[in-house]
């Protein structure tokens, strides 16, 4: 595009925004890309009708003895540094539960942008003026399955021209970088001088005190990078299509005293998902704090990536996850340790029999 500032491209040197037509649709297109993904056309799709989300009475008892020593077992064996006796030797005294919930939002999402590309020029079709070219979100492309992320580029139809490559002006050739053009540089057996020992001569440059240069073979230039000697190159506007997913978790703030971030290793059991164009905010969920956290995301989503993509579908979960407060005794002192998600991890930050050698 005439007048466009010109961004890095393949090759040592950017051409020049004059290499590039304007193309009506397409004016905000750089090379090299940098000019911003596209705003998409207003949805067609109606917005969705509010659902009831379910009201499960939802609770999980706190697990069995032995599958809360079966998991602190397997816990305390994986650390080097671990005596085994609390596990052998403690005293469960008490057992308590606390489940938490976990909201979850995805937006599955298709985003496009534009910039001028080269390549040679070696006999492809040239069609810019034929027609005139299809705006980025007329231009057809197969989008994967919902939630996979993918990328595809589509050279934009009715954009290629042939230019002289701007680098080696249409000679295909430019100057040795090695030789700075001259064909041959110093001899580096004689330095130059011709001979070798006082009067012998140098038999690697014949006692020219030059030898030519082996990146050019003498010849003073090399093939141009940017043409790959063609001398022309098709300049043309590549579309740049990406699916992808953007996920925001809001979990429930729980009373066990168990770490937030430890959660987030973990699973639940999961008691509602929806998943359509666009989902409507959770509605009649008893934890008001989740109702609250799904409208805020839903519509943090909606005007935050409706503007550069087009939303393709969301998809929303809530999960309940277990966590088990494990109280025991261990040579007279009480302690402490979480069992929680359905992988029944293990967390005990004071674990009263780590040995000398433990990391500081």
């Amino acid at each position: 595009m005439a007048g466009a500032p010109a961004a890095s491209m393949h090759g040592p040197s950017a051409p020049p925004a004059n290499m590039f037509d304007t193309v009506p649709g397409y004016e905000g297109t750089v090379a090299g890309g940098g000019g911003g993904y596209l705003p998409p056309p207003m949805p067609s799709v109606p917005m969705p009708v509010p659902e009831q989300a379910p009201s499960p009475d939802w609770h999980i008892p706190s697990i069995s003895e032995d599958r809360a020593r079966q998991a602190f077992s397997t816990y305390v064996s994986s650390k080097c540094c671990y005596s085994s006796a609390p596990v052998r030797e403690g005293v469960i005294t008490n057992m308590e539960s606390f489940n938490t919930y976990r909201y979850r939002l995805e937006t599955f999402m298709e985003s496009r942008s534009t910039e001028w590309s080269q390549e040679p020029y070696a006999g492809q079709p040239v069609d810019a003026g034929v027609q005139p070219a299809p705006g980025p979100w007329q231009i057809a492309a197969q989008p994967p399955a919902f939630f996979q992320e993918h990328k595809q580029t589509i050279k934009v139809p009715y954009t290629s021209s042939v230019k002289n490559c701007h680098l080696c002006l249409g000679m295909g050739r430019n100057p040795c970088t090695t030789c700075a053009g001259a064909g041959n540089k110093v001899c580096w057996v004689c330095n130059g001088s011709g001979y070798r020992h006082s009067d012998d001569r140098c038999t690697h440059c014949n006692g020219r005190g030059r030898e030519n240069c082996s990146s050019c073979s003498g010849s003073g230039s090399c093939q141009c990078d940017t043409c790959r000697g063609k001398r022309q190159l098709l300049v043309f506007i590549n579309l740049n299509v990406k699916w992808s997913i953007e996920k925001d978790d809001f979990l429930a703030q729980d009373s066990s005293g168990l770490k937030v971030e430890k959660l987030e290793e973990v699973s639940g059991k999961e008691l509602y998902k929806d998943a359509q164009y666009m989902v409507y905010p959770v509605r009649g969920f008893p934890d008001a704090s989740v109702a609250q956290a799904s409208e805020r995301l839903v519509r943090d989503h909606q005007v935050k990536y409706a503007q550069t993509s087009r939303i393709l579908q969301q998809r929303q979960t809530i999960e309940l996850i277990p966590i088990t407060k494990v109280n025991y005794m261990w040579k007279g002192k009480p302690n402490v340790y979480y069992v929680y998600g359905n992988e029944f991890k293990v967390n005990a930050d004071d674990y009263p029999a780590t040995c000398c050698c433990s990391v500081m």
